[in-house]
């Protein structure tokens, strides 16, 4: 293969539209982890099948090497007040503030909401339940669409005061407020490294049996991390595909999954990617690489992978359904074919399948 190439011009971001009525947006996981319903897509066969994830390790080959993305979530959505020069709280109402990605000084790229109440220069406080304020910050800079750049007042635990005040991200077509229950469900149950505003959502279904019943029938497990920022949920704002340009986001290929990875290309052995943002992370380190072997390292992407792109390491794929006309859509897309993929998306619609974060899933073969 001989990798990415330009997206077609002549697509436009409204050719990934489809018709999803709202009652099909899952607002509550399952009730059980792994209960999901998962369609498979044989891109060889051209052929549908309903099936269950829990049929997933039976799906898999002997020697397949399943890679997943082991970012975990952080309570990201605060809610502040701003404060006037002298420290005291303004009678502004309750600014909401989600924590984008940090930078490489500590500061924390943010989205604001109302943006207009908050510009730079401005000081906010993050008030504890109790009322006592937890966190901090100052506005250093101010972009558009709600983007600002905050930097927090030194605390002697960072994290542990976002566990305290902050509530989890939960995407807005979920509409309600998020639960005590969110914090483990919005969850990978093999999340390891902080830093994600929004789950990696492929990775939801799999229970801990599950992942024992794969490793059992002799499916390699590997990990990636990829940190979910802008870069994966950001609305569009342009009409043409080859317009796009996504946010970067921070991601890091450990030894033994570069080893691991490097073994099953040489080997022709299956490299099963679960969900978009390990494939973008693949992708990407695969890119970089060339035709040299992959190696162990962090960086930042912010491949956009659309119709017209050829995979270099990806050869099947577990994801969610995702948004119309979003970027994640398009990635499917370029795997699958456009037409094929809105395709299955039609049959996913009329047999009811849950979309988004705490919906159904589809396995690409």
């Amino acid at each position: 293969m001989t990798g990415p190439a330009k997206a077609d011009s002549a697509l436009r971001v409204a050719d990934f539209d489809f018709h999803l009525p709202e009652e099909l947006i899952a607002q509550q996981p399952p009730t059980e982890r792994g209960a999901s319903r998962m369609l498979i897509l044989d891109r060889t066969t051209d052929s549908l099948a309903d099936r269950s994830f829990a049929d997933l390790p039976s799906l898999l080959n002997p020697g397949d090497l399943l890679v997943l993305n082991d970012s975990r979530v952080i309570p990201a959505r605060l809610f502040a007040r701003r404060a006037n020069a002298r420290g005291k709280q303004e009678a502004t109402g309750l600014i909401e503030v989600l924590l984008t990605s940090p930078d490489a000084a500590g500061n924390w790229n943010s989205l604001v909401r109302p943006g207009r109440k908050v510009r730079t220069g401005d000081h906010l406080e993050f008030p504890s339940s109790t009322g006592a304020i937890a966190l901090h910050a100052e506005v250093i800079s101010s972009g558009s669409f709600g983007e600002r750049t905050l930097r927090f007042a030194p605390v002697n635990d960072f994290y542990a005061a976002l566990e305290q005040i902050g509530h989890i991200p939960l995407p807005p077509y979920i509409k309600r407020e998020d639960a005590t229950t969110d914090r483990e469900r919005y969850q990978t149950v093999f999340a390891q490294h902080r830093g994600s505003v929004a789950a990696p959502t492929a990775g939801l279904h799999f229970t801990p049996s599950v992942l024992e019943a794969i490793k059992a029938r002799g499916v390699e497990i590997a990990k990636v991390t990829l940190h979910v920022g802008l870069g994966t949920f950001a609305p569009l704002r342009v009409e043409r595909v080859d317009e796009i340009h996504l946010h970067s986001e921070r991601y890091t290929v450990s030894a033994e999954t570069a080893e691991a990875l490097n073994c099953a290309r040489a080997e022709n052995r299956r490299i099963v990617a679960v969900g978009t943002t390990t494939v973008r992370t693949l992708e990407h380190c695969a890119q970089i690489a060339e035709a040299s072997p992959l190696q162990p390292h962090t960086g930042e992407t912010s491949i956009f992978i659309s119709p017209g792109y050829e995979f270099r390491l990806v050869n099947a794929m577990l994801t969610n359904f995702h948004l119309p006309q979003s970027s994640l859509l398009m990635l499917v897309s370029a795997f699958v074919g456009r037409e094929r993929t809105l395709a299955a998306y039609a049959h996913a619609v009329h047999q009811k399948y849950r979309f988004f974060s705490y919906g159904a899933c589809m396995f690409i073969v």
